[in-house]
């Protein structure tokens, strides 16, 4: 981990929160595949759209391990901090995940800040879940057998889904947890330790959240910061992997704590040494690949894979 942050000092590029959104966006695409693992081929992999609330369409990726019907299938939600962040540069995180789990992926385009500030992210994951929920079939997949998971921002939005999913009545088999955003303010002790120079910096954070969240009453909705819904009783169970060297660790575990004390079954894994975004490192980072097994075997044993 210390040779790839090393390298990415050395190779001088401006801080994304250094940029306007759309140069940020360019540059977190360009760097997304550099450390990947290599690409996976799948028997399928299909690009579609589908609906939001306000008749805006969306972009999603399936990626499925094989032309088989009835597979369950993973809403997958990409990090970014709402603001960069597309079905690109999580396109191999993805396809790991399909290939190793044996379940169908749904990856999601969900709109992005500024140009679409909270709760249009949070409302569009919804939006994804529910539609894959009614249309689960057409598209090959097992309606009855559902998850939904996102790293970051990503993983926010996950968590989100999983409340919002137990509030209207859908069974969630997993929600399935990279170093996800939880709290309202960043002020738990990690977000001073790894405040600087290990991946996301804590002007990054706010340069990220100053163009999603206006005003402190958005930033205490539940919406924004899992750890303060009102109740999480009965969602879905939990996988959660976090990276030791990051500054959402604390929240991350916070959050865990927050659901095994309603009774939600967590499984709860700390990666040593690793900073945020490890998972997308893989060709560098053995815990990264780690990561993607633990995951996957999460998603076999929610979805009662076989081996």
């Amino acid at each position: 981990m210390r040779s790839v942050l090393d390298r990415m000092a050395r190779a001088g590029h401006p801080p994304l929160h250094t940029r306007t959104p759309a140069e940020a966006r360019r540059a977190y695409e360009a760097g997304a595949g550099v450390l990947e693992v290599p690409v996976a081929t799948l028997p399928r992999v299909e690009d579609f759209d589908l609906p939001a609330r306000d008749g805006s369409r969306l972009r999603a990726r399936l990626y499925a391990p094989s032309t088989a019907a009835g597979l369950p299938l993973l809403l997958y939600l990409h990090g970014g901090g709402f603001t960069v962040g597309s079905i690109a540069t999580h396109d191999v995180l993805c396809r790991e995940l399909a290939r190793l789990s044996g379940a169908m992926v749904v990856s999601l385009d969900y709109r992005l800040a500024p140009e679409h500030r909270f709760p249009t992210a949070s409302d569009d994951a919804w939006d994804a879940l529910a539609w894959l929920a009614a249309h689960a079939a057409q598209l090959g997949a097992d309606p009855a057998r559902l998850a939904v998971g996102g790293d970051s921002a990503g993983g926010t939005l996950a968590a989100v889904n999983a409340i919002l999913a137990r509030d209207r009545g859908l069974p969630l088999a997993l929600q399935l947890l990279f170093y996800p955003g939880c709290t309202a303010h960043q002020d738990t002790p990690s977000h001073s330790t790894y405040a600087e120079g290990l991946v996301l910096e804590a002007a990054a954070i706010e340069w990220f959240f100053a163009h999603y969240v206006q005003g402190p009453q958005q930033r205490e909705d539940w919406r924004f910061a899992p750890l303060n819904a009102p109740d999480v009783d009965g969602v879905a169970p939990a996988w959660i992997g976090l990276a030791e060297c990051d500054p959402l660790v604390d929240e991350g575990i916070d959050y865990a704590d927050k659901l095994r004390a309603a009774g939600v079954a967590v499984d709860l894994e700390i990666y040593r040494g690793v900073t945020h975004e490890f998972i997308k490192m893989g060709r560098a980072i053995p815990e990264a690949r780690q990561a993607h097994a633990d995951a996957a075997a999460a998603l076999r044993r929610a979805f009662a894979l076989e081996s």
